[in-house]
């Protein structure tokens, strides 16, 4: 059962407010990820770990001087359909919320799970995903 969109809402829009793109259908995620070019991904979580630094270290990663041609976001818990349908394309990745999955054309080059996010300054992830986007995006 999905959580309450009244309950995920703020969640959601600290993402989107910012620009990132928010996907809730499978054929959102199919359409956005067939872009050629890079697409951050994105899976937001109701947890600590999502507002304390995943959200907050995304967000100030796209302040780099390379960055991803698209980013997109999922919410883990209610957008499910849109949630199963991006972690098929991280093939051989154990499913993880919150967590960040960097494509090219579509296909996985990078990703930062939960376990790392968790265990890590929003610093240190921010310094991550810059240097993803440094040798994948540019």
């Amino acid at each position: 059962m999905p959580y309450d969109p009244m309950l995920v809402a703020p969640m959601k829009e600290e993402l989107t407010s910012k620009g990132i793109e928010g996907l809730t259908t499978a054929d959102e995620v199919v359409a956005a990820f067939e872009r050629p070019g890079t697409t951050l991904v994105v899976v937001n979580s109701v947890c600590g770990c999502a507002a304390g630094t995943a959200r907050p270290s995304v967000i100030a990663s796209l302040e780099a001087d390379i960055t991803p041609d698209h980013v997109v976001t999922v919410f883990a818990g209610q957008d499910i359909e849109a949630t199963n349908k991006a972690r098929e394309f991280f093939e051989g990745m154990p499913p993880s919320s919150p967590c960040f999955a960097l494509l090219k054309d579509g296909k996985l080059q990078f990703m930062i799970h939960r376990y790392q996010i968790e265990s890590n300054s929003p610093e240190v992830i921010v310094e991550a995903l810059k240097e993803a986007y440094a040798k994948f995006c540019a």
